[in-house]
């Protein structure tokens, strides 16, 4: 790994974004200050217009600022955010994160690292602070930890792999397991580090609850993950109506033993608290209603609402995919 001119690294930081309201802007734009002095960074924003002047107006100097190309259509704008920047990118190795998402010096300089063996990077994303949704939130990933690897709110990626593969379809919802779905069908190669902490600051409580049904339509693109989420409330009554709370017990204390290796994992201890693996029995019991609300979303209205349209598709499955 070297770094290049001034100190910077050799990355390219790629973050889409599309704000309704401006909050957030004076913390996201300290983290963007102590970031351009570190990597090259490219906001793709496709916020409204007087949004996007004011955001202008405060990175001015600071980074690349860029509307998404109006060539690049598709559903989920994320994707067209991330399709624009990464074209636009000045290194080989390109981070792509969400705007809750806050790397640190050791992260960075590991991606780069990895992204020198590896075509995808797939960190670990954490949340700090740790509000109760967050603490609640914490529960998936730790049984996703256990499992195998989460699915978090930043990618890395080589940019010629990008390119050449021809990016990734901008009309799924699930986009983070598209594009590493991606990747792997143009033989790409992939690192998973369950080690590389990358902190997310959490959402509020209301977006929270808004965004239940729409994750748990996700599974729709991770069959085995479906069937489990459908399962827990048919078992559930079971179990009720057998009058057995003992097996009830112990199905709340496996997933929550599950859920405290995911934590232990690869020093997961240090960043996990213990209390998040209690989590993982109600996130599994939110999953469980919601995903049969997403099928019917999928049955009855034709898919989830994503901004001001509905998008069908969560993901495509690693055989269906060919270059674009």
């Amino acid at each position: 790994m070297t770094e290049g001119v001034a100190g910077l690294l050799p990355i390219a930081y790629v973050l889409p974004l599309r704000w309704s309201t401006d909050a957030d802007l004076a913390e996201l734009t300290g983290y963007l200050r102590w970031l351009a002095g570190r990597v090259e960074v490219t906001v793709v924003d496709g916020s409204a217009p007087e949004l996007f002047a004011r955001h202008a107006v405060a990175w001015r100097g600071l980074v690349r600022h860029v509307p998404p190309d109006p060539a690049t259509r598709g559903l989920n704008g994320k994707v067209t955010g991330v399709l624009t920047g990464v074209r636009a990118a000045g290194h080989e190795h390109v981070v792509i994160a969400d705007d809750d998402v806050r790397y640190d010096d050791d992260a960075l300089r590991a991606v780069d690292h990895l992204l020198g063996r590896v075509d995808l990077v797939r960190p670990q994303n954490y949340f700090a602070p740790l509000p109760w949704h967050a603490w609640w939130d914490t529960g998936r990933t730790l049984l996703n930890r256990a499992l195998g690897a989460d699915y978090p709110g930043t990618l890395a990626v080589r940019r010629s792999t990008f390119l050449d593969m021809g990016g990734y379809d901008p009309d799924v919802l699930f986009e983070n397991l598209e594009l590493i779905r991606t990747v792997r069908a143009h033989g790409g190669t992939e690192a998973a580090p369950a080690w590389l902490y990358v902190r997310r600051l959490p959402p509020d409580a209301a977006h929270f609850r808004g965004q239940r049904v729409r994750q748990a339509y996700d599974d729709l693109a991770l069959p085995a993950r479906l069937l489990t989420a459908l399962a827990v409330l048919p078992a559930l009554a079971a179990v009720v109506a057998a009058r057995r709370p003992g097996l009830l017990i112990g199905a709340v204390a496996g997933t929550v033993a599950l859920a405290e290796l995911g934590r232990r994992r690869a020093g997961g201890g240090a960043i996990f608290p213990p209390s998040t693996a209690l989590a993982a029995p109600l996130w599994l019991l939110e999953r469980g209603v919601c995903g049969w609300l997403a099928v019917g979303q999928r049955l009855l209205l034709g898919g989830v609402r994503y901004g001001e349209t509905r998008i069908r598709r969560a993901a495509h499955p690693t055989s269906a995919l060919h270059p674009r």
